[in-house]
């Protein structure tokens, strides 16, 4: 998941840089300095467009590691929030004992969650916040 996260933001960081690009290139003679290509117009919907796209994206994510129990040192056990801009996503937490790990997946709606959350979950669900 956050592959495809990273190759959208590529992508917009690719029309970025090809827009500043232009705007660094000599104009011919004769076009003022406000003159723009045409084609300006239609890229700007464009990144208008993935932009909002990309508020539906998991993009903001937090690790919160821990010990969940005192015999158990490392921090081993973890916490990750996976929430896009409206806070809606996922908390995944995973257990670490000593002769098991158990893994738990709780949905996430405006920030918040039905289910009751422990501590190092909400502390992750906190840091993904903008």
């Amino acid at each position: 998941m956050l592959d495809v996260v990273a190759v959208v933001l590529a992508a917009l960081a690719c029309v970025l840089a090809g827009l500043a690009l232009r705007r660094t290139t000599s104009r011919p003679s004769g076009e003022g300095v406000d003159a723009l290509p045409e084609d300006v117009h239609g890229l700007r919907q464009e990144v208008a467009a993935l932009k909002a796209e990309n508020r539906d994206a998991l993009r903001h994510l937090s690790v919160v590691r821990y010990d969940a129990f005192g015999d158990v040192g490392g921090h081993l056990s973890w916490s990750l929030a996976l929430l896009d801009d409206a806070g809606h996503g996922v908390v995944l937490t995973s257990i670490h004992g000593r002769s098991e790990a158990r893994t738990y997946a709780k949905s996430v709606s405006s920030w918040s969650c039905e289910q009751q959350l422990s501590p190092e979950e909400d502390e992750a669900i906190e840091h993904a916040r903008p």
